[in-house]
């Protein structure tokens, strides 16, 4: 299993540099990029993803259409913004062709459990982050899209294909799962 390492970041580099360079196809400015953006931009994949294998090909893949959309950035508001909202797309477009292949073959993606629970004044970033990828896909993706990113239930409804009711109802039960493993990982400390 590959873990994720990023280079640190060419401080001396300013954004507009980065990103002018990697526009001519500069690699060090495409690689100065890759830095300092990779460590957000991997969380965002964890967050969609179930494993950190597959977090890391998401991650990838946003930097190839990161670099292939760059001409279309125009300089306009963030590029961490613009960065995040194209991987959460890549993320989104993972998923939904993941969806397609599991209903063709009819596999099943049960969710993983694993980790020993902990106290629930100990649970940090790490756990959430794990409670949130056990979610079933179609939980993730929606409270993902809802209760982090603040998409309306009507615009996920749109970027999934389902109904408004159903993005609602998606939400409502991984927040319930959510709420029911916070509260089992506190029964257990106790």
């Amino acid at each position: 299993m590959s873990t994720f390492k990023p280079q640190p970041p060419m401080l001396s580099m300013k954004e507009k540099e980065m990103i002018e360079g990697a526009l001519r196809d500069d690699e060090r400015c495409q690689r100065a990029l890759f830095d300092r953006y990779a460590p957000l931009l991997m969380g965002v994949c964890q967050r969609y993803c179930r494993t950190q294998a597959e977090a890391e090909d998401v991650l990838q893949d946003t930097f190839v259409r990161l670099f292939a959309k760059l001409p279309k950035y125009g300089f306009q508001g963030s590029f961490a913004g613009w960065a995040r909202r194209l991987c959460v797309n890549v993320a989104l477009k993972t998923y939904q062709r993941k969806r397609f292949s599991m209903e063709q073959t009819g596999l099943d993606n049960t969710p993983e459990r694993g980790g020993a629970p902990t106290a629930y004044a100990d649970l940090g970033e790490q756990e959430l982050l794990q409670l949130i990828q056990a979610l079933p896909d179609g939980y993730r993706i929606v409270f993902n899209l809802y209760a982090i990113e603040g998409y309306s239930h009507k615009e996920i409804g749109e970027r999934l294909g389902i109904q408004e009711a159903s993005s609602r109802s998606q939400l409502l039960k991984a927040r319930k799962v959510l709420q029911q493993q916070i509260a089992h990982r506190q029964r257990i400390a106790i």
